[in-house]
């Protein structure tokens, strides 16, 4: 088996992009990701695109051939990756295990969604499929709702408190300061958070992931090539995804996402590293519940202490391990086709020493986590910065 390493990344503003379309975004990522490859088109033998919901966003369906089709990318196979939120991170995964099982050497992966043509009722109706239709959303269940259930849930079993639910979202406000691809470039305050409204009890608007358009990709390479061609590869060491029921009912518990427990324990012993390893991760805070379920399940804390470790800055950009440093969905944006495609691209700018501002020092090992759904799926990717050509 093969290595597998990102040569080039490109990613959008994220936000609302009433001046461009769809296919105007994944254009715009795809040649910044090709340019920044150093590579032609011609190099690229195979693509995968992540998308959740397009037909219901903008009624397009078959998204492979339309992004190979914008690229210019024609005749190669085109394939479209849907596995709700986390698409973007099952495409990533796809593309590294078709050059890791040899079938191609160089694959271009992108990740895209069109969230703001359609109003918040339809929207939300788009993202509720992402759960159990017939059991959840059927009976009013929103996403909102389904993570404000596993937020109580928490915060009974471990006295986890709304405050420290807005912290997660006062840091990645924070962070989103610092990239200026981001959605949001305000700060916030706690304060801010507790009075901006409920959505679902806890959750109140500022716990809330936003609506946003966006896309991203990266290129992928075989290592040994990748060496031979690009000046700072950076090496995808393990690729590991797990699932979980659809319906929150049929889960053992609600105060941990087990898909996110099971992907990073697969993820680090494929890698043969630990938690303890890993310098910063982009973590998948749809919720800022989210957030805190995550960075417990992959082992940054104990569980039921994430409100208080976040709290206590060992999340910031200068603490113990810094999470969300490009802003995170809550403050970078979610268009959930391309998030998964987005933190990869923040992990290789951190790796490549490139992320300016929000740059974590010395980083060498990071980690990208990106969920679909409630946790019903987890994609996790560990990456490290290669020595290529001199």
């Amino acid at each position: 088996m093969r290595n597998v390493s990102i040569i080039g990344v490109g990613c959008t503003k994220f936000g609302e992009h009433w001046e461009k379309s769809f296919r105007q975004l994944i254009a715009e990522a795809g040649i910044e990701a090709i340019l920044s490859a150093g590579i032609e088109g011609k190099d690229i033998e195979a693509l995968y695109g992540g998308s959740m919901a397009s037909g219901r966003f903008i009624g397009q369906e078959h998204i492979g051939a339309l992004i190979a089709d914008q690229l210019g990318l024609n005749p190669i196979p085109a394939t479209r990756v849907e596995n709700a939120c986390a698409s973007g991170g099952t495409a990533l995964r796809s593309g590294y295990m078709a050059i890791k099982s040899g079938e191609y050497d160089m694959v271009a992966i992108g990740g895209v969604e069109k969230m703001t043509d359609v109003g918040v009722e339809d929207a939300a109706i788009a993202l509720g499929g992402a759960g159990d239709q017939e059991t959840e959303l059927f009976h009013g269940a929103s996403f909102p709702a389904l993570y404000a259930l596993m937020a109580r849930a928490h915060m009974n079993e471990f006295g986890t408190t709304e405050e420290q639910l807005a912290t997660v979202s006062v840091k990645n406000h924070h962070n989103a300061m610092l990239n200026p691809k981001a959605q949001f470039h305000r700060e916030i305050t706690i304060e801010n958070v507790m009075n901006s409204g409920y959505i679902a009890t806890p959750l109140k608007l500022l716990d809330c992931s936003p609506i946003t358009d966006g896309a991203a990709a990266v290129i992928l390479c075989e290592s040994e090539k990748a060496r031979e061609i690009c000046e700072n590869p950076v090496e995808i060491i393990a690729s590991a995804q797990a699932s979980d029921t659809l319906a929150l009912a049929g889960r053992k518990s609600l105060s941990e996402i087990m898909a996110t427990k099971v992907a990073a324990k697969n993820a680090f012993e494929k890698a043969k590293i630990t938690a303890k390893d890993v310098d910063f991760a982009e973590v998948h805070d749809c919720f800022t519940i989210a957030e805190i379920l995550a960075i417990e399940a992959i082992g940054f804390c104990e569980k039921g202490k994430g409100g208080k470790f976040t709290a206590d800055g060992n999340t910031a950009l200068n603490g113990e391990i810094p999470v969300n440093v490009s802003g995170g969905l809550k403050g970078k944006g979610h268009p959930v086709g391309a998030t998964g495609i987005a933190q990869a691209v923040e992990a290789v700018l951190q790796l490549r020493g490139q992320a300016e501002k929000r740059q974590v020092k010395d980083a060498k090992i990071g980690l990208t986590h990106n969920v679909g759904g409630s946790g019903a799926t987890c994609v996790l990717h560990l990456l490290k910065a290669l020595e290529g050509k001199k």
